[in-house]
């Protein structure tokens, strides 16, 4: 009986990161919920965010270079670097200068289109979805490059590490409503995490890492010409309310992008080249080592989705990192 409850619960913290996210989403997938799973607005309403948890007391992964956490080396990269090792910049850069506009079978064409797909979650939407917004209308974007948010709300990665899961079919969807093809995706946003998540360190981080891999297989099987997947961990989640994704889950999801970005250096980087975007992390109101910081104000009621704020502060650090970064500023940029 106790096993059955502690289902149930898991299934109703599902349920509702997936009905806290705009109905654009998931109202493709809704229809097939038997409505006596379904939670009611009034229960939604008690998610009440947490603001006086200003600080969890953890280091931010890029300050924790060449420092431990819980016997784990920090750094974005292995070796507890912040930078890739050099001979894997330079496959970054093989990879990079691969990109260049493709016709819809893939082939090069100058009056082709390059296309940047995100796939995650409800978190990975919000963010995109307004990075694309001010990326779209910058004067300084390739005008080769299509952007596509791929992503949706209450699709943890447990969910799309299915390769038939609904999610790819409606990804599909979506780069023909764009007017490309999936020959033409070179490079792709990744951002994910595990609901309900209540495993014990490094347990978390290990499963997310393995569900992570899956992900970006079903990636390179479904787009061909893919180059690089630019990774990203969790936001700040101190002020959740909800067992969806709080700390120290949210900050050691960082653990799982890393490790995985570190066992592709190891293999020779076999695929695309994972590498990090924008590190999203920072300890709440405590500022990082760039200054970077998340209020309360910057989420949504459950402290664990993003307020416009929240979204606007990812969306300028997506498109600061596309504009600056040595390997995405040559096929970014007109």
């Amino acid at each position: 009986m106790a096993e059955s409850r502690g289902h149930f619960v898991s299934a109703l913290i599902l349920l509702a990161a997936m009905l806290l996210v705009p109905s654009s989403g998931y109202a493709q997938i809704a229809p097939s919920m038997p409505s006596s799973r379904m939670i009611t607005d009034d229960q939604l309403t008690r998610a009440v965010s947490d603001c006086t948890r200003t600080s969890v007391g953890f280091a931010p992964l890029n300050d924790l270079s060449g420092g431990l956490y819980n016997g784990y080396e920090g750094g974005l990269y292995l070796g507890s670097s912040n930078e890739p090792p050099l001979d894997y910049k330079w496959m970054g850069r093989a990879h990079t200068s691969r990109v260049q506009p493709l016709n819809q079978n893939g082939q090069p064409d100058p009056n082709g289109r390059i296309v940047l797909l995100s796939i995650g979650m409800s978190n990975t939407t919000q963010e995109f979805s307004t990075f694309k917004s001010m990326a779209d209308v910058d004067p300084q974007k390739n005008p080769r490059l299509t952007i596509v948010d791929g992503a949706q709300g209450g699709q943890d990665a447990e969910t799309i590490r299915n390769p038939n899961a609904p999610f790819w079919t409606i990804v599909d969807q979506r780069l023909v409503a764009a007017g490309v093809s999936p020959n033409q995706v070179q490079t792709a946003w990744l951002k994910e995490a595990i609901a309900g998540e209540n495993r014990p360190f490094p347990n978390d981080a290990m499963g997310l890492r393995d569900a992570l891999r899956d992900i970006v297989v079903i990636m390179q099987a479904r787009y061909p010409n893919l180059q690089i997947v630019y990774m990203a961990s969790r936001i700040y989640a101190g002020y959740a309310s909800t067992k969806l994704n709080p700390e120290p889950y949210a900050y050691q999801s960082g653990f799982a992008v890393k490790w995985l970005i570190d066992e592709n250096i190891n293999s020779n980087g076999s695929g695309p080249w994972l590498a990090w975007g924008p590190y999203l992390w920072a300890d709440g109101t405590k500022p990082r080592s760039d200054g970077l910081t998340w209020l309360c104000s910057d989420f949504q009621s459950d402290g664990t989705h993003p307020a416009t704020s929240g979204r606007q502060k990812v969306a300028t650090m997506l498109l600061d990192f596309f504009k600056t970064n040595e390997s995405a500023r040559p096929w970014f940029l007109r």
